[in-house]
């Protein structure tokens, strides 16, 4: 175990020196009063990217180096106490430090037994050194702080000290199980509910450094300690100005005392602008684990202030209202339980109102504003993969507005394509794929699928065309108009179609052999252990679009007789044929398994193609 000697001659410093994106920094110190736990340093942030992995940037440190103590602040001390035995508030920034008569007997008697029983403070560095030794945690600290035990807490700016003095910890996530164990981790989320702010943001920003990604922790020490946050009981203590004083156990864990933090501070102020930013911050660590994430986004408050905080108008975007958007973002990624409940609360609405505003305008480049409304789509994006999404998106004229985006949007083009391949997708699309073809958006569609594209494109545009042939209705009017698109011009889409097969099958080919050279060296348990690999390598070859290019091509000779025979002919120019497409799908159908009913349903649906290849 590390020696606690050896921690404390480092310094109490919160990060590990690397350089993340921070919070922007106050541009002018002087122009703005004194506080409790705010400088002009740079704090954290964490960035979406457009895939949905969370790539965090670095972290600030909770004290930055040469920062000036201020003058002595506070009222006057009673008369009958001694200056020397008050530590000094060396902020200036807390009131009500100094101790009456009572408090400075019961400290003076706890000195006492200190003495008697040889025990010693180390280094300036107390609470760290008490915890680590299993003597004393930070509830007593806490307990002092309210006038129970004034031995270990003469005042609040004490106690700001040693909380900033845990930041140490996050070098050493070795202790953070024995942290746990103690209950000081219970007890340090138990300062969220203190009743000056500072303190509670002080405690979440410890929280938001030893929770952290950047931390050399290993999972199950990482486990310990937010398990510990998450679930244990939490002592809260009556107030030191009544007689009777007694300690209880509230039903509340962190995520629920950091939403009740963010009800109580105004980002009008520095400071608890900050602390908004090391709420979110938090969020985002523990939202790291799946069941956490989910925890989190059903709670009864965390996405309806979510959802509020995203629309508060701003000019220019905040860092924070572009946090909000990303940590909503991550929370719909995490859980279907989530989306649905997003979905009840019209976060839909909410989403297409906030996107309408970037219909034919895009945000400054690089700014707050273009990763927010990069969220926003991404929110947007998972949200409509669920059933009930896709019915709200319908309702509130998500179709229309992506019809408009496909039109005349820059940004927003690419993205609104994206969020529309997803609404149309699976089971519950088909009133989104036919509201597509009441709007006249097949000509839209159709026009970028024939003008040159990237691969991304390509790959929603192919999505959006399956799914249209998949879901609308046998016979219907939207049915018969998206297979007159395909025969139009003399069948230059199917040309297409077949181009770009061939061109993701000549690209797939030499993947596929060098996999196959590799099976072929390997025995059964080592190729099992390679399938996800081979797999992959195959999908960013291009397998996904091929695949999707065989089913519109199986769905086309269903359907119409003019179709199957331009197919064949075009197949015919290099000696293939309908076998070629059949194959395919066979080994679509062969990955499929019998317990999902939505795969149960493709399965069918592939099996049935096959009969007319």
């Amino acid at each position: 175990m590390t020696s606690i000697d050896d921690i404390f001659k480092k310094p109490a410093v919160g990060g590990s020196g690397s350089a993340k994106r921070k919070l922007e920094p106050v541009k002018d110190p002087s122009t703005h009063p004194p506080h409790a736990f705010v400088t002009d340093e740079l704090y954290k942030a964490a960035k979406l990217e457009t895939n949905g992995d969370v790539k965090s940037k670095g972290k600030a440190p909770a004290v930055e180096d040469g920062e000036e103590e201020s003058e002595v602040a506070g009222p006057e001390l009673p008369p009958d106490f001694d200056q020397e035995d008050v530590p000094d508030d060396e902020e200036g920034r807390f009131f009500g430090g100094g101790m009456g008569r009572q408090t400075a007997q019961a400290m003076e008697y706890l000195d006492q037994q200190e003495k008697e029983r040889g025990e010693v403070a180390v280094g300036g560095q107390s609470i760290a050194w008490w915890w680590a030794e299993g003597e004393i945690d930070l509830g007593i600290r806490n307990t002092a702080n309210h006038g129970l035990f004034a031995r270990f807490m003469a005042s609040e700016a004490d106690l700001d000290t040693e909380i900033k003095s845990l930041s140490i910890l996050s070098e050493h996530p070795e202790l953070y199980e024995e942290f746990a164990k103690l209950g000081c981790a219970g007890s340090l989320v138990s300062l969220l509910s203190h009743d000056n702010t500072d303190i509670a943001i002080d405690a979440i920003q410890i929280i938001s450094e030893l929770t952290d990604e950047d931390v050399q922790a290993e999972q199950e020490q990482w486990d310990s300690l937010v398990n510990a946050m998450v679930r244990s009981n939490i002592s809260s203590y009556g107030n030191s100005r009544r007689a009777n004083n007694v300690t209880k156990q509230l039903d509340a864990d962190v995520i629920e005392l950091l939403v009740q933090n963010l009800s109580r501070l105004d980002e009008s102020n520095e400071a608890d602008r900050a602390g908004v930013y090391y709420t979110l911050n938090v969020f985002e660590n523990l939202a790291s684990q799946a069941s956490i994430a989910e925890k989190i986004g059903q709670d009864a408050n965390v996405m309806p202030w979510l959802l509020k905080r995203i629309q508060q108008k701003e000019t220019p975007v905040s860092q924070n209202k572009q946090y909000a958007a990303e940590i909503l973002a991550i929370l719909l990624q995490s859980s279907t339980q989530n989306r649905k409940k997003f979905a009840e609360l019209d976060g839909v609405d909410v989403l297409l109102r906030l996107l309408s505003a970037y219909r034919r305008r895009d945000p400054e480049k690089d700014s707050d504003e273009e990763e927010y409304v990069e969220n926003l789509f991404d929110c947007l994006t998972c949200v409509v993969d669920e059933d009930e999404g896709k019915d709200k998106f319908v309702e509130a004229e998500g179709v229309e507005l992506a019809q408009i985006m496909l039109r005349e949007g820059k940004l927003s083009k690419q993205r609104a394509l994206r969020t529309l391949d997803h609404a149309l997708a699976g089971q519950g699309g088909a009133a989104a794929c036919e509201r597509l073809v009441e709007i006249a958006g097949l000509r839209t569609i159709f026009g970028m699928f024939m003008r040159k594209q990237e691969s991304q494109t390509i790959e929603h545009l192919l999505g959006i065309f399956a799914s249209l042939l998949r879901m609308l209705p046998g016979g219907s009017a939207a049915r018969i108009r998206t297979l007159a698109k395909f025969m139009e011009k003399d069948y230059e889409k199917i040309q297409k179609l077949i181009t770009l097969r061939r061109e993701y099958a000549s690209r797939l080919a030499p993947v596929e052999q060098a996999i196959e050279r590799e099976r072929r060296s390997l025995d059964e348990t080592e190729q099992e252990e390679m399938a996800g690999e081979w797999l992959s390598r195959r999908l960013d070859a291009g397998l996904f679009s091929l695949q999707t290019i065989d089913v519109i091509l199986a769905w086309l000779v269903a359907e119409d007789d003019g179709a199957k025979s331009k197919i064949s002919s075009l197949l015919a120019d290099r000696d293939e044929d309908l076998s070629l497409i059949r194959a395919t799908l066979q080994e679509q159908m062969s990955d499929l398994g019998d317990d999902d009913p939505g795969q149960k349903d493709l399965k069918e649906m592939l099996s049935t193609l096959m009969q007319f290849l």
